[in-house]
Order: structure tokens, then C-alpha cells, then sequence
């Protein structure tokens, strides 16, 4: 009996000593015995929370973008057509390399042409944007080697050249898949002579002369710690609930998961010419969100996006959601006083074709330098006359960059539309004369694609005038107020046309008797040098990136006016303006 009643007073002891135990980790926060003990998997789990803190994940979270780098291709090629400012290569790989090439496309006498001081060997290199696809056009550009003879390259015709990732091992040049053919007439900085500026004189560009022969792929690659088949497909089909594309004469979602790492991403047609935002808005997207969370972020997002510091970013979600309470929180936000809220604002409404975003870009690509080759850029990814009409407006303006860019948008919104469409000069170019107000200008390109562009009604040519456009072509403009274009051949023979000073008969002219691009840019470029042009003349006139934007921030104390802060925007530039193409 004394045994057994030790027993029980001590399993009682016991008994209360564990319920002491428990109250006391209750009374410290834990969530009774069983939390503090913990069931097997709980520890993960609960870390798994606290890394969501209660929110959806965002695509973000657990993917990088893949095929966002510019992919270099190369070729080894020929130009003709020189004149007399070529060479017979030395004996090196390169040349084994171009005489292969020649054998294969079965030219006869390789040696015999690559002797003649009228061709040139060449080294030629383009940039394979991010998401470029099968067909579209890209710029190359034309180089003699080191220590090369060849004194210009002017006037010359670059042969059909198939340009692929290059490598050099054992002494020999190892050439991958062709991912890119060039061909085309090059164009050189026309200031450049033989004489004083052979560095300029023997290396070009062909605009728009690459075409791509492989769309490249893009897609969000998966973390390592996160990679699952299971989340791959989560990522997908929230990305395709919000995105479609056609594919094959098919409506399908622009995501594919190929496996536990890797999402495929078909480019959306809204996105094409701004893949970079495009990838941001994808990894913008809330993976797996309840009806609950999502209430909870909408609720979030309605305060972020009227703050300047968080209305980027917050824009991107909004524009990734895209439905009628998204595009409420941004109509809210565009009424903003802050300049940045109604711009980040409009611009997702823009990529999300809603018309109230129109006069804020307007205004800002008037107005703002800072934010002004993104407004344009979304401007022209609109599906919307009063877009239309906005950049149209745009293209009277005195700033030559915001009237260019303007047009670059117009084109890319639709190329066929009458303002805008211009003719076909032999397929050499495009001249465009544009019937709109303001101070006449004259617009040629250095990248991106061959084009000519008269801004207003153009003042005749200041006579006299006599230029040498090259490749046989003489402008003589000396006496009975009229300009000769004579184009000479190889057999001394002479071909004239006589036009009345006008800058738009000049290029016709030029280019009735066989003159390129190239020949109407340095005409024109000489002709400015002379005096003979009554219009601005620019190059390139690019809205430029990298601005930084001046934000008026409150007044401080210590200070007698407001303390100005610049930054960086927080959205990515277009590709529509960007010159590596």
C-alpha cells in the first residue's frame, strides 16, 4: 500500500508539474505544449510563412528573366564596288575563312576577285535584340580588319554575308548556327576622308540590312532553391489567365513551362517593341493569389500607387492584374498633382489601351525629357486614334528629338497610315515628306532602318552648289538657277537629270540614276556644310535615355529653397530608341 500510494503521489507531482509547463509556454507567447514541441514539418512550414508574411507571391520572387542580353553574330564577307580603295588580303584565317565561302557559293576565280583593289575583305557584327523574332530586320556593322590596306569603304556594296556566334580554336575560326544573313549598301559617316579620317573611312553600317533568320526564345528561369515542376506550372497559368497570344493561327497563353526551371515566353503584341517592361510586368504577376489576398492587395495598392516612391512599382502589379478595379486605381492615380504618379500611372493604362492615359503622355513627351521615350514608347504600343492624333501633334514641335521620336512611334503604331507612310526609293530607302507645321527640318538615320524624313514644306536650295555624292554621282547647281545630277559609269559615259532646286527632286533624282542612301546623306550633309540648306538638318535625333529626373522635394529647414533630388526612372528603355539594333 505504501508502494502503490508513492506511485500515485508522484504521477501526480508529475501531472502537475507538466500543466505548470504548458501555462508557463502559453504565458510566452507559444501556442501551447504541442506548438513548442512541434509536428514533424512544422518548422518549414512556418518559415515558408514568414518568408510570405501573409501575402501572395509574386513571379518575381521566384524567377529571373532568360534572353534579355543582346546576342553578338558574326561574319567574315566582301564588299564591292569600291574605288580603287580596297586591297588583295594578306594570307590569314580570316581570308581561309572568306575563300571558303567563296568556293562554296561556287564563284569563280575567288583569288582573282579578292585581288581587285575595287573589293575589300570585311569583318561584319550585328546585335540580336531580346525577343527579335524570325524575319525582322536589325543594323550590322562593316569593318576592315587591323593593319588592312583598304583605305574606305565608301560607296560599297557589302555581299550576302550568313553571320553566326563566332569562336577561335586552334588557330582556326569556329562558326556556330547561322542565326542572321546581311547584305546591303554601307553607310559611312559622310565627314570622313581617306586622307584624314581613315579610322571613319573604313568602317560603316548597313541600316536594317541584317535579317533574322531564328526568333530568339524568352522565358523566366526558376530559382534553384524553388525549382518545381508543380510552381513552374502556377507561374504559367496565372501569366496565361492575364496574357494571350496567337500561335500558330491559335489563341494561346504566352507562358509554357518546359520543366522545373524553365517557363517559355511568347512575346505579346501590345509588348514587341518594350520586352523589357514586358518581362517586368510578368514577374509583376501574384502566383496562386486567393480571392482574400487578392482583396487584401488591391487594398494595398490603392495607397501605393499615389505615392511617388512606390507608384512605379505598384503601376506594374496594376498593370499586371489588368482588370476594371486595376484600371479604377490608375484613373484615380493619373489625377494626381504629382508628375510621377500620373506618369507611371498613364503608362500602364497605355499598355493597358485605356484612353486616358493619352493627354498625361502628351504632355509629358512634350514637356518632360526625363520620361519622354517611354511616353512615347507606350503611346505608340496604343490601339487608339487619340493616341494617334497626340503624336501627331507631336511632330510641330521645335524640339527636333520629340518631333523625330513622334514620327518613330507613328511608324511603329502603324506603318501603312497615310501621314506618315512615304515612298519606296528603290528599295534603297524610305522618303518621307510630312505635310505639319513648325520650323523645317530634314531627318536622316545612323541606325535602326534607311529613311528620309522632311519635316514641313521644304525652302528651295541656296545656289550656287556643286557637290560630289560619290559613287559617280555629281550635283551641280553653278548657273541658270537649275541642278544637274549626273551620274558617270565606268565607261565615261553620262547619264543627267536637271530638276529645279528642291530638296525633295534632288533625292529622287539621286536615286533615279542608281544613287544609294549613303549617296543621299552625304549629299545632304554637304550640301548643309555649304550653306545650301535653308532646313535643320539632324542625325539620329533620338529621345535620349538616362536622364534623370528632378524631383521638387518639400521645403527643408536648414535650407532657403526646395532641396531637389534626381533619380533614375524606374522603367526600362524601349527598344523602339534604343540604337544597338
Amino acid at each position: 500500500m505504501k508502494r502503490r500510494a508513492s506511485l500515485s503521489q508522484r504521477n501526480l507531482f508529475h501531472g502537475r508539474w507538466w500543466m505548470c509547463f504548458c501555462l508557463l509556454v502559453q504565458f510566452v507567447g507559444t501556442a501551447g505544449c504541442m506548438s513548442f514541441i512541434g509536428m514533424p514539418g512544422q518548422r518549414e512550414k512556418k518559415t515558408l510563412d514568414e518568408l510570405t508574411d501573409g501575402t501572395p507571391d509574386l513571379a518575381g520572387k521566384f524567377t529571373h528573366p532568360y534572353g534579355m542580353d543582346y546576342v553578338k553574330i558574326e561574319a567574315i564577307s566582301m564588299v564591292t564596288g569600291l574605288s580603287n580603295t580596297g586591297e588583295d588580303p594578306p594570307p590569314t584565317p580570316q581570308r581561309a575563312a572568306l575563300l571558303a565561302d567563296m568556293n562554296r557559293r561556287k564563284l569563280e576565280h575567288p583569288e582573282r576577285i579578292l585581288a581587285s583593289p575595287n573589293t575589300a575583305l570585311v569583318l561584319v557584327r550585328g546585335f540580336l535584340r531580346p525577343g527579335i523574332q524570325e524575319g525582322d530586320l536589325f543594323d550590322v556593322e562593316v569593318r576592315v580588319p587591323s593593319r588592312s590596306e583598304t583605305t574606305s569603304l565608301r560607296g560599297g556594296w557589302l555581299l550576302s554575308a550568313r553571320l553566326t556566334e563566332l569562336a577561335v580554336l586552334g588557330q582556326q575560326i569556329r562558326q556556330g548556327h547561322v542565326l542572321g544573313v546581311a547584305e546591303g549598301a554601307i553607310l559611312v559617316d559622310p565627314s570622313a576622308s581617306a586622307e584624314e579620317s581613315e579610322p571613319y573611312s573604313t568602317r560603316g553600317r548597313v541600316l536594317g540590312g541584317g535579317i533574322a533568320t531564328k526568333s530568339r526564345p524568352m522565358g523566366l528561369v526558376i530559382d534553384d532553391r524553388y525549382k518545381s515542376v508543380h510552381l513552374a506550372s502556377q507561374i504559367a497559368k496565372s501569366i496565361n489567365h492575364r496574357f494571350h497570344t496567337r500561335i500558330d493561327g491559335h489563341k494561346r497563353g504566352v507562358a509554357n513551362p518546359k520543366n522545373d526551371e524553365l517557363i517559355e515566353i511568347a512575346v505579346h503584341s501590345r509588348y514587341k517593341d518594350n520586352v523589357g517592361r514586358y518581362m517586368r510586368v510578368l514577374q509583376s504577376t501574384a502566383v496562386s493569389e486567393t480571392a482574400h489576398q487578392r482583396q487584401e492587395r488591391v487594398a494595398l495598392l490603392r495607397e501605393q500607387v499615389l505615392n511617388p516612391l512606390t507608384a512605379a512599382a505598384a503601376s506594374l502589379q496594376l498593370e499586371a492584374l489588368g482588370d476594371e478595379q486595376a484600371v479604377e486605381l490608375l484613373l484615380n492615380a493619373v489625377e494626381s498633382d504629382d508628375i510621377e504618379v500620373r506618369f507611371y500611372a498613364a503608362e500602364s493604362l497605355a499598355y493597358l489601351d485605356d484612353t486616358a492615359a493619352v493627354p498625361v503622355l502628351a504632355d509629358v513627351a512634350r514637356d518632360e525629357p526625363a520620361f519622354r521615350v517611354n511616353a512615347m514608347a507606350a503611346l505608340s504600343a496604343m490601339d487608339n486614334l487619340n493616341a494617334f492624333e497626340a503624336l501627331r501633334s507631336l511632330l510641330s514641335v521645335e524640339s527636333a528629338e520629340t518631333r523625330y521620336g513622334a514620327f518613330r512611334s507613328l511608324w511603329a503604331m502603324n506603318p501603312h497610315d497615310p501621314v506618315i507612310v512615304g515612298d519606296d526609293m528603290n528599295g534603297a530607302f524610305r522618303l518621307h515628306q510630312l505635310d505639319v507645321g513648325g520650323t523645317p527640318m530634314i531627318h536622316v538615320t545612323n541606325s535602326h532602318r534607311p529613311e528620309v524624313v522632311l519635316f514641313g514644306q521644304q525652302p528651295p536650295l541656296k545656289l550656287p552648289l556643286l557637290i560630289d555624292a560619290g559613287t559617280g554621282l555629281l550635283i551641280n547647281g553653278m548657273q541658270n538657277g537649275q541642278i544637274t545630277v549626273s551620274r558617270f559609269d565606268d565607261a565615261k559615259q553620262v547619264e543627267q537629270r536637271v530638276i529645279e532646286p528642291e530638296v525633295n527632286e534632288l533625292i529622287r533624282a539621286m536615286v533615279d540614276l542608281g544613287g544609294t542612301y549613303p549617296d543621299v546623306v552625304q549629299a545632304l550633309q554637304e550640301a548643309n556644310t555649304q550653306g545650301a540648306l535653308k532646313s535643320r538638318l539632324r542625325v539620329d535625333a533620338l529621345p535620349q535615355s538616362g536622364r534623370r529626373f528632378v524631383r521638387q522635394e518639400e521645403e527643408d529647414d536648414t535650407t532657403d529653397g526646395p532641396a531637389e533630388t534626381g533619380f533614375d526612372l524606374a522603367t526600362p528603355l524601349p527598344d523602339l530608341f534604343r540604337r544597338k539594333s
